[in-house]
């Protein structure tokens, strides 16, 4: 991984496609050995959960949307998804020197989704509070995070509602940071693999939901 981190290093400096053409080896070499260790991750976190795809993203960014030009991402990640239509959220690595976490969650509920989490918390925040609460979730992530969707309220719900917090909230997400001698430590891959059991009680209890109707009625 240190090798990684140097290439990103020379990234940050030298963002421009002549460079990175004249280190391509370098990059290609460090590739194989990312998509090794993403996969090892993968295949050992199948011992834990249902996983039913790995997805290694690319440092090559599209720009053509982008007011930022710079073509080369400065950090590797890594998503694991777990199997649907039964089983919620998603687990994230993101590999960046000084800015490495180990995340997940659900970054980006459709519309369908995200108001039928809002219409549980709206009914009962039990369940939610007390995972959150818990000691683990604490110790390992400290909060529940995510972008609220709106400033007061979504539309429907009352602005004065206790679990309005979690109401407007438009992603729910949790992140563990590593410094880069955790990263480069040999236990890093148990960490990962911890930090991943830590999310299972979030993951387990929106599962449910999300597979239920608001009389937990199954809809699978």
């Amino acid at each position: 991984m240190k090798k990684a981190f140097e290439f990103l290093k020379q990234v940050r400096e030298n963002n421009n496609r002549e460079w990175f053409a004249q280190h391509k080896p370098t990059y290609e070499a460090i590739v194989k050995e990312n998509k090794l260790f993403f996969n090892q991750v993968y295949s050992e976190f199948q011992k834990h959960d249902s996983l039913d795809g790995i997805h290694i993203f690319r440092i090559y960014k599209d720009v053509r949307f982008s007011k930022d030009k710079l073509p080369y991402k400065t950090h590797f990640g890594a998503s694991f998804s777990r199997t649907k239509p039964l089983l919620r959220g998603g687990y994230y690595v993101h590999l960046e020197p000084e800015n490495s976490f180990v995340g997940g969650g659900f970054w980006a509920p459709n519309n369908e989704d995200l108001l039928r989490i809002r219409k549980e918390f709206e009914m009962d925040t039990t369940e939610i509070q007390k995972i959150t609460s818990g000691k683990t979730f604490v110790n390992y992530f400290g909060e529940l995070q995510g972008e609220d969707g709106v400033k007061t309220a979504p539309k429907g719900f009352d602005k004065n509602h206790p679990a309005i917090d979690l109401i407007k909230k438009k992603q729910y997400v949790v992140m563990r940071k590593f410094s880069d001698k955790e990263v480069f430590s040999a236990d890093f891959q148990k960490e990962i693999i911890a930090t991943f059991l830590a999310m299972r009680p979030l993951f387990d209890y929106m599962s449910e939901v999300l597979t239920t109707d608001l009389n937990g009625e199954p809809l699978f």
